[in-house]
């Protein structure tokens, strides 16, 4: 089984990435996003930085579900930001693999981005402080992919790094 979660601070592109990687791959889409409480959510639209404390039931339950996708066949894409070490340590405990992909973007672009999104519970004020939380995977720990390249073109560029692990 193929797990990975395509990771990047708030409007790199995760969950368009994530769904079409599943989609090119027969697998499964899954957005981390739609396991945040609505307390974190309505913290966050109200510019509320998200805590470690807020995050820990969300960080167990989405390591939950890839562990029950872990024995099925298909690959199972999780579009999550995972910007700490310690999260991505939190979301693979007990899993035998559990993958990165990392979209890596300058704040400047990814806030023009945020800014042209519509109806999304992240404001682009937050993007800051994503950044400061942002711990970037070392060498060897994820795929890390420009976010600056077209959306077919970052796939095709994801595609042909899974196919030559």
């Amino acid at each position: 089984m193929s797990l990975y979660v395509v990771m990047g601070v708030s409007g790199c592109g995760k969950s368009s990435v994530a769904m079409n990687l599943a989609k090119a791959l027969g697998g499964e889409f899954l957005d981390a996003d739609d396991f945040h409480t609505e307390e974190n959510k309505r913290k966050m639209h109200s510019c509320s930085h998200l805590t470690d404390q807020d995050r820990e039931d969300w960080l167990k339950e989405l390591n939950a579900e890839l562990k029950k996708r872990d024995a099925t066949a298909r690959p199972t894409f999780l579009a999550c930001s995972a910007l700490r070490s310690s999260y991505r340590e939190q979301l693979k405990s007990g899993l035998s693999q559990l993958d990165f992909i990392y979209l890596k973007g300058s704040q400047e672009s990814i806030r023009r981005r945020l800014e042209s999104r519509k109806d999304h519970f992240m404001p682009v004020e937050l993007l800051k402080n994503q950044f400061e939380t942002l711990e970037e995977p070392l060498p060897g720990e994820a795929i890390v992919i420009s976010v600056e390249e077209t959306l077919p073109d970052i796939i095709k560029g994801i595609l042909s790094k899974i196919h030559t692990e």
